[in-house]
């Protein structure tokens, strides 16, 4: 180590070149690291296309032995996307990283020529207007020598078309250079799909829980056949090209004074069955207490349930957090934690639920009309919900209002009904032995009752984590669609696609109409103007292909 240090120039201006050398290595290894992973994707691409391809010749060759070898290669062809997707993923890392180089060659996938549109498509010619005058000399001879074309597949709802771009080429009778128009941005490389057509798939796959290849069903029985691949390919680039907005929203999210939070399974394939990751939400909502800012969901993937997983999502926040008891939220509360303090504040629907499982009335109403054993009721359960919902008519007077308002409403109404729950969970408790689930129920809110009325002295806290259940609805219905997620980095994009899609129909904003238009104008649109496409801040462009369609 000290030898190293005596070796280094003491002049500045050597020790900066030294230093600009080290980073141009540096880059150039991140570069070459980047074009080793786009490679290995692509194999792993590869080698799940060609095991999907021998699984179905198999079941042409052999016959259906059993249901399950349909239900195999629907697996195998899940994955297939999902893998296909990262290795676009990686090659367009690769490319930027290796854009910051020289010295390390690029590595562009090797696929399949595309199948040329279906000529019973309609053609929509659009013709971008010629240069006025030679992009050289400045001359205004110019005289046409030819055109490119660029076709682009797009989706108008129930119908189908091909837009064909065409860039005319001029030629100066003063100098002969060659002037024609730039070509126009594509949100994914070699943009064969256009922006509703991506929004459709994107929306399809992550809004209505169609896996790819039954999208790919429904669209060949329309008379548009788009191979598996292709659309896998378009997703990974989609998503991609969405990244920076994720990101915006993340940041929006954790500068909320108050965050539900929630978490639900995710079945995962993995080799040679299936595991079980999470699914984690936070959500921003100021409604309820009257907050100006947007309401947004944010989602994160992994693998299994740890306590680090939130620890690390939240590792930046401080403010108020509902939730459910999770003993992995246990060290967000610490009273020295860094950057500030996380304050728990608890949900009483949470704790709701298994005193009315003991006091459901209308469940055994049904049971006795189908014939069957009655529950048990507990009255001291019935009870009990009777003065939690007492709360609940309450907070439903006042949401909406400012904190100061709701907060002096719950001081002159809520708090005497909270101290009178108090004395009777105290009283009955002691009359019921350990192992009873009423005693449980008790115990679950006498051992957190600090986080469970700290809705008495903050009007920002809700009595519910509702919100946060809300955002995971759509992920417990489209499980019985989807199955499982084909990869740890399909549930990774899934989660970011998932935040954005929430999101917009938190603000109101029909997810698909707004993907549309972003990945029409995401592109081109400035870096530093980005929080213009978030969906409360989104404006629908005077242009977009679907006026242009119609």
């Amino acid at each position: 180590m000290d030898a190293d240090l005596a070796a280094l120039p003491d002049d500045i201006a050597a020790l900066k070149a030294t230093l600009l050398a080290e980073r141009s290595k540096m880059q150039e290894v991140a570069a070459e690291l980047a074009v080793a992973r786009a490679k290995a994707s692509e194999d792993l691409a590869l080698i799940a296309h060609q095991k999907l391809r021998i699984a179905k010749l198999e079941r042409q060759i052999y016959g259906p032995r059993s249901e399950r070898s349909s239900l195999l290669i629907e697996q195998m062809a899940l994955q297939f996307e999902e893998l296909e997707a990262t290795a676009t993923e990686d090659e367009l890392a690769a490319e930027i990283a290796v854009a910051k180089v020289t010295s390390v060659a690029g590595f562009t996938r090797q696929r399949p020529e595309r199948n040329s549109f279906p000529e019973h498509l309609p053609r929509e010619r659009v013709v971008i207007a010629p240069p006025a005058s030679c992009t050289c000399c400045g001359g205004t001879r110019l005289r046409k020598m030819g055109e490119d074309v660029t076709k682009t597949l797009e989706s108008i709802p129930r119908q189908w078309k091909v837009i064909e771009t065409v860039r005319e080429k001029f030629t100066c009778r003063d100098c002969e250079k060659i002037s024609q128009s730039p070509a126009p941005f594509h949100v994914i490389p070699r943009g064969w799909a256009g922006p509703s057509l991506l929004a459709m798939i994107l929306f399809e796959k992550f809004g209505q829980h169609q896996p790819l290849n039954r999208q790919a069903e429904r669209y060949a029985r329309e008379g548009v056949s788009i191979s598996l691949s292709t659309m896998a390919d378009a997703v990974g680039a989609a998503c991609a090209a969405l990244a920076p907005l994720s990101r915006l929203l993340e940041t929006h999210v954790l500068a909320a004074e108050r965050l539900h939070g929630d978490d639900t399974t995710v079945p995962v394939l993995a080799k040679g069955k299936t595991d079980t990751g999470r699914c984690w939400v936070y959500v921003r909502d100021d409604r309820p207490f009257g907050g100006a800012a947007p309401p947004a969901a944010m989602f994160y993937y992994s693998r299994d349930r740890k306590g680090e997983h939130p620890q690390r999502h939240l590792a930046g926040y401080s403010g108020i957090f509902q939730a459910d008891a999770f003993d992995g939220y246990r060290q967000l509360y610490a009273p020295d934690r860094s950057p500030g303090r996380i304050i728990e504040a608890g949900c009483w629907v949470h704790a709701r639920r298994p005193f009315f499982a003991m006091a459901d009335l209308d469940e055994n109403a049904r049971r006795k009309a189908a014939g069957k054993k009655e529950i048990p009721l507990s009255p001291i359960a019935l009870e009990i919900v009777r003065r939690i919902d007492a709360l609940f008519e309450i907070e439903r007077t006042i949401n909406g209002k400012m904190p100061d308002e709701r907060r002096a409403v719950r001081q002159s109404l809520s708090k005497p009904l909270t101290n009178e729950l108090l004395l009777y969970m105290r009283e009955q408790r002691a009359k019921l032995s350990r192992g009873h689930d009423l005693a449980k129920a008790i115990d679950y809110i006498l051992k957190r009752w600090d986080a469970f009325t700290l809705f008495l002295d903050d009007g920002r806290v809700c009595l519910s984590n509702n919100a946060a259940e809300r955002a995971l609805r759509g992920i417990a219905l489209g499980r019985k669609s989807w199955m499982f997620c084909g990869s740890d980095r399909g549930g990774q994009r899934a989660a970011a696609m998932y935040s954005l899609i929430v999101t917009a129909k938190m603000n109101g904003v029909d997810p698909q109409a707004w993907l549309a238009d972003i990945l029409a104008r995401i592109a081109a649109h400035p870096a530093h103007r980005l929080d213009e496409l978030l969906p409360w801040n989104w404006t629908p462009a005077a242009s977009t292909v679907a006026d242009v369609a119609a």
